[in-house]
């Protein structure tokens, strides 16, 4: 059983016929040891328009979100860069030239997957293309062999019409290969390279691929079939899998209404909202009310601002503890003008690193990250949801929500009194900035000029506006 753990790894006998590897092999004649925090080649599998690329773009923002450095890897970017399509006759499974093409490109897609992980420090690659074939795969698995990498196969498996056809109106008619072409000419013609794979497709096996690592996704999401999980990254891929789904809904955030603190310009703490607080609250109670949202869901932290500002809604409200604003330790409740006078070193440490500066007995962002990825799971598991939140947590939840990398995370614009309306599409987030016109302080803190623990107080502190 213990030969379970491993992925069933093929000889160089397998490679016969498969010569488009060779030269990627030949830069490591022999094969790598793979170690417990060897580098991880996500396959993708699958026929067309079944949410592989959604998977692999949603997958890489999660990982990357979580500290896991991951990169997505196209085949169709790799084609169009040396064929522009014609017609899905390219796609014939005897169409001998073109086949040669996509060879060449899985080939040159493998090559830049060593470079992201022996030059760029990446831990997880995602290969985004069909692999429908049984010899692509033995292909792909002898070459990771050689190099030391673990495979994770993510098959996607639909058979409802339905979420086909939605898959290809979404997303399929509008990609480059169809730019300028009538919609029907371009659905018609998709529906033929559907049928070119068809022709060539093996499934993976339960029983031939036994020893191989795999989640097969069923209708996406009604079913699952998970085999052989080797390690921690993929339990954690494989438990992110299970919890997306593609219905239709929107999520808002919203910060609480104006705290007492906040008029102090004072951070953290755990004051009630002022009046003008309150008459956001009442606002965002209005706004909430317009949209007539079905099922609405609110979350608030277990801090009294997010509370009192979900009472005005007249929705039940969750209190989650994971909400709660970052945790400034020793600074909590000063002005950022003590914090310089007080601990002018730690200031110009958290502005030289925000995202993973923590503070003295508190927190950083990064640690805030982790705390909410409960949150994020259960967003993704749910339909219309409604987050009343704060201002580094909102920042933690828009850059998973839109992709936003560690570095730009901390410095999220998320002004008071403004409701945000994210709404799934394609591949990423429509997003909607609604001001609900009641004024408020601006607590947003711009990355100073300079960033010295030498520097002095007045350069510290230049970043800091007063109001909107």
């Amino acid at each position: 059983e213990m030969q379970c753990l491993r992925p069933h790894l093929h000889s160089g006998a397998d490679l016969i016929g498969v010569p488009w590897l060779a030269d990627i092999l030949a830069l490591s004649p022999a094969s790598v040891p793979q170690f417990t925090n060897s580098p991880t080649l996500i396959v993708m599998v699958g026929l067309p328009a079944r949410g592989k690329t959604y998977i692999s773009k949603k997958l890489t923002r999660y990982l990357n979100w979580i500290g896991v450095p991951t990169k997505v890897f196209n085949l169709g970017q790799y084609r169009r860069e040396v064929q522009s399509y014609k017609s899905f006759e390219f796609f014939r499974p005897d169409n001998e030239e073109a086949m040669q093409i996509r060879k060449a490109c899985a080939s040159n897609a493998l090559k830049d997957v060593v470079i992201y992980f022996s030059k760029e420090h990446g831990q997880v690659a995602v290969f985004d293309a069909t692999n429908t074939t049984r010899e692509r795969r033995v292909s792909i698995v002898s070459f990771a062999k050689e190099k030391g990498y673990k495979v994770f196969f993510v098959e996607s498996i639909c058979d409802d019409p339905d979420i086909i056809a939605q898959n290809i109106a979404d997303v399929k008619v509008s990609s480059p290969d169809y730019l300028n072409c009538d919609k029907e000419e371009a659905l018609a013609d998709f529906l033929k390279r559907i049928e070119c794979y068809k022709q060539t497709y093996v499934p993976l096996d339960d029983e031939k691929d036994r020893r191989l690592s795999y989640i097969k996704i069923f209708n996406v999401g009604s079913r699952y079939l998970v085999n052989c999980v080797q390690d921690h990254i993929q339990s954690r891929i494989v438990y992110y899998l299970m919890n997306i789904h593609v219905t239709p809904r929107s999520i808002y955030l919203s910060r609480h209404g104006e705290s007492n603190m906040n008029l102090l310009g004072r951070i953290g703490g755990d004051s009630g909202l002022s009046p003008r607080g309150h008459k956001y609250a009442t606002a965002l109670g209005t706004f909430i009310k317009s949209q007539h949202i079905k099922d609405l869901k609110v979350w608030t932290s277990h801090m009294k601002r997010t509370i009192q500002t979900a009472e005005h809604l007249g929705i039940p409200y969750e209190q989650w503890k994971a909400l709660n604003e970052i945790d400034a330790g020793v600074c909590e409740e000063m002005t950022y003008e003590e914090i310089q006078d007080n601990h002018p070193e730690e200031f110009a440490l958290r502005d030289q690193d925000k995202y993973r500066y923590r503070y003295p007995k508190g927190e950083s962002y990064e640690d805030l990250v982790h705390r909410l990825e409960p949150v994020i799971m259960e967003l993704e598991r749910q339909e219309n949801v409604l987050v009343v939140c704060h201002q580094a947590v909102m920042r933690c939840l828009l850059a998973y929500l839109l992709d936003k990398t560690a570095g730009t995370l901390p410095y999220l614009k998320c002004p008071l009194h403004t409701a945000l309306k994210l709404t799934p599409v394609a591949y990423g987030c429509k997003v909607e900035h609604v001001f609900l016109n009641i004024e408020a302080v601006n607590t947003h803190r711009e990355r100073p000029g300079n960033v010295d623990v030498s520097r002095d107080p007045e350069e510290a502190l230049k970043t800091i506006p007063d109001h909107f």
